[in-house]
């Protein structure tokens, strides 16, 4: 029937592969510390890891620290760096990345206000 859910464990095998810089597990790292899942829900700590992540080109990781820098989770509010990291995470095919940036720019946040970009 296979092994019981544990969330708590994944978190200490992610932190094992994440300090051994695996993107994924940094990536999943950022994700469980986001959320609370199977560790004491901490942005800052979220933030972190999805950098590391996004360091390594991990488009997820990107997409979500972008998510972060246009919400303020973890760090200050700063439309410009949400931008920056949507792009990154498009430019390599994440199709929400590229709803976000369009959504960016068809709303000026960040970036001047473009409609033809917008599209």
């Amino acid at each position: 029937t296979g092994v019981p859910k544990d969330d708590s464990l994944a978190v200490e095998w992610y932190i094992k592969a994440a300090e051994q810089g695996y993107a994924d597990a940094q990536a999943n790292l950022g994700f469980m510390y986001k959320t609370g899942l199977g560790v004491s829900k901490d942005e800052a700590c979220a933030v972190e890891w999805y950098k590391k992540a996004a360091e390594q080109e991990h488009a997820q990781a990107q997409f979500n620290l972008g998510i972060m820098y246009a919400n303020g989770q973890g760090l200050p509010k700063d439309d410009s760096q949400a931008v920056e990291y949507y792009m990154k995470a498009a430019l390599q095919g994440l199709p929400h990345a590229q709803c976000n940036l369009g959504v960016m720019y068809a709303k000026g946040r960040g970036v001047p206000k473009n409609a033809v970009r917008a599209k």
